[in-house]
């Protein structure tokens, strides 16, 4: 072929393509290929939360609905005549909120509600995070038999575990009673721990921090196993003490999960009831008494039943703003990992 036939030839021809090919507006499709894909797509979207709904349903009913039925009855005069008799209760507003804020019965056991927790808190989590800490340097086997112990102690019911300490604390025959009388003197044989609302909460925190350790350490060494150890090689080859150690390179790690944890420990020793009823008997006194039980008392053993719902908004109310931060600090974990 010379410089001029090609010169002369023309323009490359299109082939044409089938339709059919590509899934076109000829396809077997019937002319609406992109329109199915997109409802494709939508179906795609919407099956996550299809299969969600029937636990979307499931916490409406066993939450949602007794939280409306407190709000409703946190406004009335919900009294013993209207539980029995069926007739509808009064309407008074915010009468109920203002008896309560007004008493100071109420804060005072808001204030000793809050200390309670405050120092449960505060042992759950140092003593957790010591052993947490502790399980990294110690063997297989060691950590095996120190795990099985902690999961069992956690799997106790609580009413066993209640009883166990209840005889340890048992006045006549307590294990804790005979042995500080043989450390210090015989004195102690026949002491009441319960007579001093100070030491009788002391014995009910044990309980509480018992009853808490295994979780906060199973989850803060699940923490640990994520720092990285060459971090820490590195760091203590540049001198770095233990103490730096944990600060600098093995703190930032389990931060996120440690604030977690502690957010859900609040909540849960605010909310302490069953520890208090089942040591004191089933039948706390009011030096014993938190918002929980409280709440009870004005519901159950004084029948103003709006007054008990009232204190246990108030009590949600309180708790909403931990459970705000607790959401914050697990949204932010997600966007780190």
């Amino acid at each position: 072929m010379t410089a001029a036939d090609t010169k002369a030839a023309g323009p490359p021809v299109p082939v044409p393509r089938d339709p059919k090919a590509d899934g076109g507006p000829l396809s077997e499709q019937g002319g609406n290929g992109p329109l199915k894909q997109k409802r494709k797509r939508k179906k795609g979207e919407l099956l996550p939360y299809l299969l969600i709904l029937p636990a979307i349903v499931a916490i409406a009913a066993v939450y949602l609905y007794p939280l409306a039925k407190t709000v409703i009855m946190s406004f009335q005069d919900m009294g013993r005549r209207e539980l029995w008799t069926g007739d509808p209760a009064p309407w008074v507003g915010f009468d109920q909120f203002t008896n309560i804020l007004g008493d100071s019965e109420f804060w005072w056991v808001t204030f000793r509600t809050v200390v309670f927790m405050a120092v449960c808190v505060t042992l759950t989590m140092g003593i957790g995070l010591l052993i947490s800490l502790l399980m990294r340097r110690l063997s297989n086997w060691v950590r095996l038999v120190l795990t099985f112990c902690l999961i069992a102690a956690w799997a106790m019911p609580l009413m066993v575990a209640a009883s166990i300490f209840r005889f340890m604390a048992d006045s006549d025959y307590g294990l804790i009673n005979t042995l500080i009388a043989k450390v210090v003197g015989e004195d102690w044989l026949g002491h009441n721990w319960y007579l001093d609302p100070v030491q009788g909460f002391g014995i009910i925190t044990l309980l509480v921090v018992w009853g808490a350790i295994p979780f906060v350490v199973v989850t803060l060494y699940a923490a640990l196993t994520q720092v990285p150890q060459e971090l820490e090689e590195a760091a203590s080859l540049d001198g770095a003490t233990s103490f730096g150690i944990f600060r600098y390179v093995t703190w930032p790690v389990i931060k996120p999960v440690f604030s977690m944890v502690a957010t859900l420990s609040v909540i849960w020793d605010f909310n302490v009831f069953g520890q208090i009823w089942l040591l004191r008997g089933n039948k706390p006194e009011p030096e014993y008494e938190t918002l929980g039980l409280y709440s009870y008392s004005k519901a159950f053993e004084s029948t103003s039943f709006s007054q008990g719902t009232a204190i246990a908004l108030i009590t949600v109310l309180l708790l909403s703003a931990v459970a705000v931060y607790y959401l914050r600090q697990l949204m932010k974990t997600g966007e780190v990992e």
